[in-house]
């Protein structure tokens, strides 16, 4: 054999070597194996979270024939989804009011505000899909799932009604993942595990493989198994995790109240795989938590839905109202921090959510339901103090058509007191800002992709939901949550439908 020969297979040879140590070292690293593509059509996906998004997501899997596996972390599902009070928003569709609505995209971009200064091409995409998806999302819902959505209200931000929910007494987010979850239960493909926590995300090369989960139950002892297929992570935001994500990203929110129930954000799961991370400090403050007279130092606290600000309700401090009601949460949160808190633990004001009998009305079974609380009272203009007379007898005048309002307010939907006398009856009931929402979490694509610190798309795994971020900036806009987890819960079930079927060819 030549020199020449043995030197060239002697380089071959330590290649070879280098090429399998590299392949076993990752292979070791990165269990479990890629799942075979059989396996792949044969176990379906994986869900994680029983929100809207999850249960959104799942029945576009299950409408294609696709097993799902859904994994919730709380003992019932829904997650906040089914606490929504307000509704849907969606347009243009056929029970908005007047002509076509061509401002929704407008609007949800005003509403981000400072954010749209920075990823503003990729922020627009969101908002785009977001919007231009809202009336097949109120359709999907109303025609494929028989919900009723024919209400519609303008709540604040919005320069439009478009905001639905339904005629009855059912509370829109209850009537959406009530419907969502009975027609999943009645499939074969479907199977829901609750208190089941996902610990990790399994990843092999580059690619997501399943999860890692633990159950617990009060009868036994833990378990901890894995799931294989693709995941679409739908767990949530990170407002009540008060003592991890909220208190790093947001300190200044320390000893606010609240109307998440305590819990861990869940955004570790997928940064840990390469997901990056946006508008993490942007934290919705709503400004209306009812303060329950009998509990009135709790840290949890209800919320009173912006629908009845929508339907015509004021807010008052110190008898006089101070902002438009309608401006966005943010701005309507920010009029109420400059004045002083009258408690410090938690943080609470002394606003009042004052409603006449046409706002009863209007949203009566909202307010039948706070009444049965004790969170809102009937009672007389004279009960509020001095000066709520005259402030509610000007209202009165600006929505007689006599004046124009000085606070910029210019719908007042059904509030119908035009000649207020002080035994004249309203609702009442005392409200101060709560941590509600966040806007920050994974970036993804319009797809529902997440996307990695390149931009791209990490491989056998999606996310909607409040668990992302980039779609709202700094502040989202009443209604917009709940078609949020539609319109990208959808898309990310049918990316996973052609994942799969892809797979397979």
């Amino acid at each position: 054999m030549s020199r020449t020969r043995a030197l060239t297979l002697i380089v071959l040879s330590l290649l070879g070597i280098f090429a399998a140590y590299h392949y076993n070292r990752s292979t070791m690293a990165t269990t479990p194996k890629l799942i075979p593509t059989s396996a792949l059509a044969k176990n379906g996906a994986i869900v994680v979270g029983s929100g809207l998004a999850g249960l959104s997501a799942a029945s576009q899997l299950i409408a294609a024939n696709i097993p799902v596996r859904l994994l919730e972390r709380n003992a019932k599902p829904g997650g906040n989804s089914i606490k929504a009070s307000s509704g849907i928003n969606g347009a243009p569709t056929p029970f908005q009011p007047g002509p076509p609505d061509t401002e929704f995209y407008a609007d949800t971009v005003k509403s981000t505000g400072h954010a749209m200064s920075t990823a503003r091409e990729h922020r627009e995409k969101l908002i785009g899909t977001l919007t231009n998806s809202s009336a097949s999302a109120v359709t999907w819902l109303t025609t494929t799932h028989g919900i009723d959505l024919s209400k519609v209200a303008q709540l604040g931000g919005h320069s439009r009604a478009r905001t639905h929910r339904g005629a009855g007494g059912t509370p829109p987010g209850f009537a959406i993942v009530s419907t969502l979850l009975k027609s999943l239960k009645a499939s074969p493909l479907f199977e829901l595990k609750t208190s089941c926590t996902v610990n990790r995300l399994l990843l092999s090369g580059a690619s997501i493989t399943g999860v890692e989960y633990t159950c617990s139950s009060p009868e036994a002892e833990s378990t901890t198994s894995e799931l294989h297929g693709p995941v679409i992570v739908t767990t949530g935001g990170f407002a009540g995790d008060d003592t991890g994500l909220l208190a790093t990203h947001r300190p200044d929110l320390a000893n606010f109240p609240s109307t998440n129930d305590p819990a861990p954000g869940s955004t570790h799961l997928l940064t840990s795989v390469g997901a990056q991370l946006l508008d993490m400090s942007s934290v919705q403050v709503h400004p209306t938590g009812f303060v329950d007279p009998a509990t009135p130092l709790s840290p949890l606290k209800f919320l009173a839905a912006e629908v009845l600000r929508g339907e015509g309700g004021i807010l008052l401090h110190d008898g006089e109202r101070f902002f438009n009601e309608l401006d966005t949460r943010e701005k309507v949160t920010a009029a109420i921090l400059k004045n002083d808190p009258v408690e410090e633990k938690p943080k609470q004001w002394d606003v009042l959510l004052v409603l006449d009998e046409g706002v009863y009305e209007a949203a009566k079974s909202h307010i039948d339901f706070y009444i049965f609380k004790g969170l809102v009272r009937k009672t007389t203009i004279g009960d509020l103090g001095d000066k709520a007379l005259a402030t509610i007898s000007e209202y009165a005048d600006v929505v007689a058509g006599k004046h124009e309002d000085k606070l910029g307010r210019t719908a007042f939907a059904d509030w119908e007191l035009l000649e207020p006398k002080a035994d004249s009856i309203v609702y009442v009931g005392r409200v101060t800002p709560v941590v509600h929402f966040t806007m920050g979490g994974v970036v993804i694509s319009e797809k529902a992709e997440v996307l990695d610190a390149q931009g791209v798309p990490i491989e056998g795994v999606w996310a909607a939901g409040e668990v992302t971020g980039g779609v709202h900036g700094g502040n989202r806009l009443g209604g917009s949550s709940l078609l949020e987890c539609v319109v990208f819960g959808r898309n990310a079930g049918e990316r996973v439908v052609e994942y799969i079927k892809n797979e397979g060819k």
